[in-house]
């Protein structure tokens, strides 16, 4: 697809956005995700149960993200083969393993549960971002923004379901909402053959060739991943067990953790439209540098003041990956699946790197101190950021 940049009137070859179709695969990835939110408001319980460090804790993140190290290869096979089953199996491979966690009696269990589910969300997340591309036609940011709508709405909604069925049935009895994933899966089978989209296959994709056009691109996404990758950690992962150590109430913890990914699904849903207007790079710098302020004000602010920032936060830090999502789709369109494997490779593994280090550096000087460190640390995301070649973007404006 080519999209012009010229300030002249539309191209014949301009694609619309199918809105009904975008909404489908953004439906699958609300339900999928719901359930892989499951494990940080679980997380002061999990503690708890099993008696574990920070360290440990942190680690069961990385299980549940080391299958994304496949991505790549995942990307290969989507690029040659029909993706459909990947996005119909997603909901239900993902509910299982998640709904089972209270169940389990050892640390090894956990582990493998959330191997199981990385694998699941491995499968999903690398071809629906270009599965979304195709659909959006010339509007990617506003698709990717829909996408991740769906993610981050889940993220929100997700911690307060999963506190709301903990209430209900206990840690140990909450398995059986497994089966509204179950059932998701059923019903997708039967809507998705509707969804009209082709997506060109393949034979000659290697991951090689791929790196070598992609990497003036993919390295500073990399290093801005990594550097803002610290803050996501305390946000997404301990924020429910800062909050309780500070309170000592778990819904307000998990009601601290749906703030952040309300605030989120604001961010993505704006950022990425906005990028469409205004160019990636300039959404990329106003997030960048306002998140670490907004979470270094969370810190020393009390009382409502204190959530309004946090919102605030969500919204900054969550609000660059509908726009890095559409400037990989852009700029490697002869092998997409492979790029945004790459991509979301480099996603989950520094933050699953980072998230080990987080809950390391808690144990040595509290959850307080590593909060203000990681806010410092995602400044070092701007160098990468004047890195990108202006040459590697393009953006749709409109009447472009």
């Amino acid at each position: 697809m080519n999209i012009n940049t010229s300030n002249g009137a539309s191209t014949p070859t301009e694609k619309p956005f199918r809105a009904p179709a975008v909404l489908m695969v953004s439906f699958c990835h609300f339900i999928h995700d719901i359930y892989s939110s499951f494990l940080f408001p679980l997380l002061p319980l999990l503690i708890e149960k099993l008696s574990l460090s920070m360290t440990r804790a942190g680690f069961l993140s990385t299980a549940m993200r080391l299958p994304a190290l496949l991505n790549p290869i995942i990307g290969v096979w989507a690029d040659r083969i029909s993706v459909r089953w990947f996005i119909i199996l997603a909901p239900s491979m993902t509910a299982i393993p998640m709904c089972l966690l209270g169940v389990v009696p050892s640390y090894a269990m956990l582990l493998i549960l959330l191997f199981i589910t990385g694998i699941s969300s491995a499968m999903f997340h690398v071809p629906a971002p270009v599965i979304i591309s195709e659909l959006s036609g010339d509007y990617k940011g506003r698709g990717m923004s829909f996408f991740m709508v769906g993610g981050e709405l889940a993220r929100a909604i997700g911690p307060l379901a999963a506190v709301g069925a903990i209430s209900l049935l206990g840690l140990e009895g909450f398995y059986p909402i497994m089966i509204l994933g179950i059932a998701c899966s059923i019903w997708l089978y039967f809507k998705f053959k509707d969804i009209p989209v082709t997506i060109e296959k393949r034979s000659d994709i290697t991951l090689k060739k791929t790196w070598l056009s992609t990497r003036a691109l993919m390295l500073p996404l990399a290093g801005i991943l990594t550097a803002r990758g610290f803050m996501h950690a305390c946000l997404t992962t301990f924020l429910p067990a800062f909050i309780t150590q500070k309170s000592g109430g778990l819904w307000l913890a998990g009601a601290s953790l749906t703030i952040v990914e309300a605030a989120g699904v604001a961010g993505v849903m704006a950022a990425g439209a906005l990028s469409d207007r205004f160019g990636r790079k300039k959404i990329l710098w106003i997030a960048i540098i306002s998140s670490p302020v907004f979470f270094l004000a969370f810190l020393a602010a009390k009382g409502w003041v204190q959530y309004a920032v946090l919102a605030l936060t969500g919204f900054s830090l969550l609000s660059t990956t509908p726009v890095m999502l559409a400037m990989v789709q852009e700029f490697c369109r002869e092998s997409p699946a492979v790029a945004n494997g790459i991509f979301i490779m480099f996603i989950f593994t520094a933050r699953s790197t980072v998230t080990v280090l987080v809950g390391f550096i808690a144990d040595k000087i509290g959850l307080q101190a590593t909060f203000m460190c990681t806010a410092v640390i995602a400044f070092a995301g701007i160098p990468f950021l004047l890195m990108i070649p202006e040459a590697t973007i393009t953006n749709r404006r409109p009447g472009a």
